[in-house]
């Protein structure tokens, strides 16, 4: 049996670092490029408006170094490891906790975190982030720091449906949903949708959905086509950017399924806001 490949917990905490501060400032390739379109496809004055000044948002925040967000959001660390890897020299979940607290006190991020849902003490520190970590083949660790406010976090959704729901009934569901969220979210949307799996893993899911890349499309023909009918029917709503009217309330949308039991038919969505942060790198 070939020797597994070492890898520090130390570089991971580090890694979570730069991701943090990647994430807060820079939104990844192509969003910019996608609201520019958006806005030019605008009839609503007030939308393009609305969608020029999240462009020029984001030019600032790349160029001064200012939070996309006053809400500079939790940190979701997805850590995909590799099973041929060797975790070495301490805790992963301490690893990832330090590389968010440092980030979050280097750069003056908000600090947002509460240590009890209920007595609502902040912990002071952004921690502790909320890890998701799974076994994958290979030898390499790939992390992603996925950045949401709380705005867009409260308006996620849950629907268990019945197995014999039709694919139009998710559709007038999920409309309805972003109907009902209005501009709480601050749309355009960047909608993940899970589909499938149990409750806690469609959940999962519609956050993982979102981190799929922006302009790509999901590699089964019948999910893709879905999300191109979610995202025609959303833009249908009249809800728009900022919730301001328009017809671009969403600007893209990303299902990931998973198996499911006979009985269920789980449908969860995360309603990301309009500036999508995440960050990713394979160590």
């Amino acid at each position: 049996m070939a020797p597994k490949r070492a890898v520090s917990v130390e570089l991971i905490g580090r890694s979570v670092d730069r991701l943090v501060d990647r994430a807060s400032f820079e939104m990844p390739a192509g969003v910019e490029e996608l609201y520019a379109s958006m806005r030019d496809g605008e009839r609503s004055d007030t939308a393009r408006h609305a969608l020029g000044v999240l462009v020029e948002n984001a030019a600032i925040a790349r160029a001064d170094r200012l939070p996309l967000c006053q809400d500079c959001g939790v940190a979701i660390v997805f850590c995909d490891i590799g099973q041929d890897v060797s975790l070495e020299g301490g805790s992963l979940r301490d690893a990832v906790d330090g590389g968010v607290r440092g980030a979050y006190e280097r750069l003056h991020l908000r600090k947002s975190v509460v240590g009890d849902p209920l007595v609502r003490n902040n912990t002071g520190t952004n921690t502790p982030c909320f890890l998701h970590a799974e076994i994958v083949p290979g030898d390499r660790v790939g992390i992603t720091v996925y950045l949401k406010g709380g705005g867009s976090e409260n308006m996620s959704f849950l629907k268990m449906f019945r197995p014999t729901a039709s694919v139009e009934e998710i559709i007038d569901h999920i409309a309805s949903c972003v109907i009902e969220a209005g501009p709480n979210p601050c749309p355009p949307l960047f909608l993940g949708v899970g589909i499938g799996g149990t409750a806690d893993v469609a959940l999962v899911n519609a956050k993982r959905a979102v981190l799929r890349g922006v302009g790509s499309r999901h590699a089964d023909p019948v999910y893709a086509d879905l999300e191109r009918r979610i995202l025609e029917r959303l833009n249908d709503t009249g809800v728009g950017p900022l919730g301001f009217g328009g017809a671009s309330t969403a600007a893209a949308v990303y299902i990931r399924e998973a198996p499911t039991h006979i009985a269920t038919l789980p449908v969860a969505l995360n309603l990301n806001c309009h500036s999508l942060r995440y960050a990713g790198e394979v160590l």
